[in-house]
């Protein structure tokens, strides 16, 4: 079941940084830190704020869920903010991420193609909505199998708020700790929400390179 939301940020490390140039600024989130202020002053910090108050130019260009860990990056000018939009709207940044789901995935690989919509009486939830959801494909691949559980390799081919939480929870495998979609003992089976941002793949603004940025899985 979904908790209260008490929004309690890690404190240590304050700001992660991976990599910076002129053009952008790669960081590690850490799972329960919001990507951008919340409207309640006490959801004030964020990855943003934290990251210009380091370096003021900064710029949030994509997010990740409160309590999604993992690979994310700004824009440290106007140019670069419009060149990683455009590479967002049409695709051509690639991120795979690491989830561990509750259950025995049958298969060792696979692709679910769901129309997403926002569940609008119990937003910011999002469900499967074939008439009115927007599309949404999310390639997924087997890790490794657990005693109850299954590790997953998941690859977004679209954007969606919510996505790989609600195309997981359609095969019937939640992901574990996801206070939104799992329940009972796939709920309870995590401290946290077991979705990570493995690795981002984007060109580079200043001269088109393609360059990854990784962070390794904590769970």
């Amino acid at each position: 079941m979904s908790s209260p939301f008490r929004y309690e940020p890690p404190m240590e490390p304050h700001l992660t940084v991976l990599h910076r140039d002129a053009d952008i600024l790669v960081l590690d989130k850490q799972s329960g830190l919001l990507c951008v202020a919340g409207k309640p002053a006490e959801h004030g910090d964020c990855l943003e704020r934290r990251a210009r108050d380091a370096y003021p130019d900064a710029r949030i260009v994509h997010r990740l869920d409160r309590d999604t860990s993992g690979v994310i990056v700004m824009a440290m000018n106007p140019k670069a903010h419009r060149h990683l939009g455009l590479q967002f709207e049409r695709r051509k940044i690639r991120k795979t991420y690491v989830a561990r789901v509750w259950g025995d995935v049958v298969g060792e690989s696979g692709r679910v193609d769901l129309p997403i919509a926002c569940d609008w009486p119990n937003r910011p939830k999002q469900m499967v909505d074939m008439e009115a959801g927007r599309p949404a494909q999310t390639e997924w691949e087997i890790l490794a199998r657990e005693e109850t559980t299954t590790r997953l390799r998941l690859s977004p081919l679209t954007g969606r708020s919510h996505q790989l939480r609600v195309h997981m929870l359609s095969l019937g495998h939640p992901i574990l700790g996801d206070n939104f979609y799992a329940t009972g003992e796939a709920f309870a089976a995590a401290d946290r929400l077991q979705l990570h941002a493995e690795t981002l793949t984007l060109h580079h603004p200043a001269d088109g390179t393609v360059r990854t940025y990784s962070v390794p899985c904590p769970f």
